[in-house]
């Protein structure tokens, strides 16, 4: 997302409630455990996936306690779910394109309620690709302006220089965006210098935006987008509105 759409959307997410956040706080921990499998480790100098996670834990607010609770228990075999990632592609109102992203134990019921979603809102799901390739995975770091001591020109210099591929500004953040295999270097470097971040995740960023002009059509969309956001299985949803403010 460009910088501005994506400021509204963490605004938005910073704004839900107690419940809400819970359920980001249960997402991430199941980051958490499925890195520690995959990565074959629970220390994070030698796990970069797991080392990805827990920035992305610290950017979305997790207490320290919760994440190394999360950690020992999967370090330990204590969670025996065992949770498999799959990707979901589809058309939400007005076409636009939508890539949904679960780690799931059941992947029948997740489908079902993937396909059940896009359905309800006027969407449709499509077979695997039908959008991916309006998207590329980017590293994205934002930066909040507000209390920051740095100017946009030292902000862009340094994102550069260690490492960022394109920076963008606007009134309220500073959006960093890195190659993948650069993202962890990039965001440690920045972080050594000072940075905090309020959103620091490998994303699907859109090469194109959708608009939605029909109120009821963005009713619909914004609905579709909060169903897949409240389902425990469902860690992350890119797409390709155009958001307004």
């Amino acid at each position: 997302m460009s910088g501005h759409n994506k400021w509204s959307t963490i605004k938005q997410k910073k704004g839900k409630n107690d419940a809400a956040r819970a359920k980001v706080f249960t997402k991430i921990g199941r980051e958490l455990i499925v890195a520690i499998r995959e990565g074959g480790s629970a220390d994070p100098s030698v796990n970069s996936k797991l080392k990805d996670c827990i920035a992305k834990a610290k950017a979305n607010n997790v207490p320290n306690d919760n994440i190394e609770r999360i950690i020992k228990k999967a370090a330990s075999g204590g969670d025996s779910a065992n949770y498999e990632a799959v990707t979901y592609e589809g058309y939400g109102p007005n076409g636009v394109a939508v890539i949904v992203e679960a780690l799931t134990d059941n992947r029948n019921r997740t489908a079902g309620e993937v396909r059940h979603y896009f359905d309800k809102f006027g969407g449709n799901m499509g077979t695997q690709g039908c959008v991916s390739f309006m998207f590329t995975k980017k590293g994205v770091l934002v930066i909040e302006r507000e209390d920051l001591d740095k100017d946009e020109d030292t902000v862009m210099s340094d994102a550069l220089e260690y490492g960022a591929s394109d920076f963008e500004a606007d009134e309220d953040v500073f959006t960093i965006y890195t190659e993948p295999e650069d993202f962890s270097a990039v965001r440690d470097d920045l972080e050594k210098a000072g940075y905090t971040f309020v959103s620091a995740e490998l994303e699907m960023v859109p090469s194109t935006y959708t608009k939605i002009d029909d109120e009821d059509a963005k009713t619909k969309m914004q609905k579709m987008l909060d169903m897949f956001e409240d389902n425990d299985d469902i860690q992350n949803v890119w797409h390709n509105w155009e958001m307004e403010d």
